[in-house]
């Protein structure tokens, strides 16, 4: 009897695993087309990615409050200082707020598919910026890995038929500001100690960047959207989603781990690839897309496979409502 309720637990347990994992995969490709078809279709004709952006960050502040103080389902850990705040959080926010709103862009010019061939550069530029304030190591394999990422995305942009430079300085300068926050984030845990949950990071990092998106909002987008028609439905369930998936990566990372997720966004960017030729016109693949991109994941999986045996955390499972290979929220 004893071992039939173990496997009866172990049979639970491994359902709502992949369950949590398949949520994560659907809610972080989902929103990825959302957000595209929120800021580029004729029905909906949103055009502002910095209001967008605004909007989810302001939706996700005001949730983490309501959810935290008034109803109290979830607890805030401890810990937050006003110095941590200022030198941590503050400059984390405005690396988030930077990135969220350059990959938003970038949507307006590139195609879903490029951006996130685009993405799989991430490692390299997390890893140099590492090396950069010692908290990363040279090494020859590295070194390998490195070149191997950095190859696969220069063949996989050779191969786009229609590039657009203004859409990849876009995508680049978000991949730059979210790797910025990663180091950022590994400097608040190895050298000030401090460990949150995705949802306390979020309630203490969402309002610093809606403010941070507030302020250039005011100059460049307000007066267009005075105009706008706003689909008032349509912009609450896009940023419902955002926030859904953000505690979706929360659940994934409670039941798995850091190399479970590296893995299912892995999967997920091959998905976003592949569906995204199917649901817009836009997107034509070509055969050096695809081998371009198929060696750039190669060299992310043998960097994921690397960093756990180092026994580092993943310290920012980042995911924007744009770019869903970046998860907001990791366990600290």
């Amino acid at each position: 009897m004893a071992d039939r309720n173990r496997i009866r637990s172990f049979l639970k347990d491994e359902h709502v695993t992949y369950a949590s994992i398949l949520l994560y995969i659907t809610l972080s490709s989902g929103q990825i087309f959302f957000n595209k078809w929120v800021l580029s279709s004729k029905e909906i004709n949103f055009p502002y990615p910095l209001g967008l952006t605004l909007l989810h960050m302001s939706f996700s502040s005001v949730l983490c409050f309501l959810l935290t103080k008034v109803f109290k389902v979830m607890k805030v850990e401890e810990g937050m200082t006003l110095d941590i705040y200022v030198t941590s959080v503050i400059p984390i926010g405005a690396m988030f707020a930077m990135t969220l709103w350059l990959g938003n862009t970038a949507y307006l010019y590139i195609t879903v598919a490029f951006s996130q061939m685009l993405k799989a550069i991430m490692p390299v530029a997390v890893f140099i910026l590492g090396v950069c304030v010692g908290l990363e190591i040279m090494s020859c394999k590295m070194l390998l890995i490195m070149s191997v990422i950095s190859f696969g995305v220069l063949v996989s942009s050779y191969g786009e038929l229609n590039i657009n430079w203004i859409g990849v300085v876009y995508q680049m300068g978000g991949i730059v500001s979210e790797a910025l926050r990663l180091i950022l984030m590994e400097i608040l845990v190895k050298r000030k100690g401090i460990k949150l949950n995705p949802l306390s990071l979020m309630y203490y990092m969402s309002p610093c960047s809606a403010i941070c998106l507030f302020i250039p909002w005011i100059f460049l987008e307000k007066s267009k959207m005075e105009t706008w028609n706003f689909h008032v439905l349509v912009l609450s369930l896009n940023s419902l989603c955002t926030f859904a998936l953000n505690l979706s990566v929360f659940l994934v990372i409670s039941q798995t781990s850091a190399l479970t997720i590296r893995i299912a966004g892995v999967v997920k960017d091959w998905l976003v690839v592949l569906v995204s030729a199917l649901l817009f016109a836009e997107t034509k693949l070509t055969i050096i897309n695809l081998f371009g991109y198929a060696i750039a994941i190669a060299g992310v999986a043998a960097y994921n496979n690397h960093k756990p045996k180092n026994g580092e955390k993943i310290t920012l499972v980042s995911q924007s409502p744009t770019n869903s290979d970046k998860k907001p929220g990791g366990p600290l």
